[in-house]
């Protein structure tokens, strides 16, 4: 078992769509560990860590995002797997 853990910036209209709650769901769904977040330029920012399919699942998930948002890019940096998180968060504005 190999695991993941990426760092993705999601640009569009992606808040006030609830893109944070449906990422979480996505997340508990997918048995991915994180976190997401809005930030004050708008954008949404997510940590996702996990067995490397799950993630790349998260990922693809994140490109389509829930129904109410419009997603024009998605940001990926891969990082160092950490395995520290214990499950997935909603946190609040950078």
């Amino acid at each position: 078992m190999r695991n993941k853990r990426i760092r993705v910036v999601i640009s569009g209209r992606v808040q006030g769509v609830f893109f944070r709650a449906e990422t979480e769901r996505a997340a508990e769904r997918f048995g991915v560990n994180g976190w997401v977040r809005n930030r004050r330029n708008g954008t949404v920012e997510a940590v996702f860590e996990g067995e490397t399919q799950n993630v790349e699942d998260m990922l693809k998930w994140c490109r389509d995002g829930p129904p109410l948002s419009i997603v024009s890019s998605v940001q990926v940096t891969e990082e160092a797997f950490k395995g520290e998180f214990k499950d997935f968060t909603i946190r609040y504005t950078a």
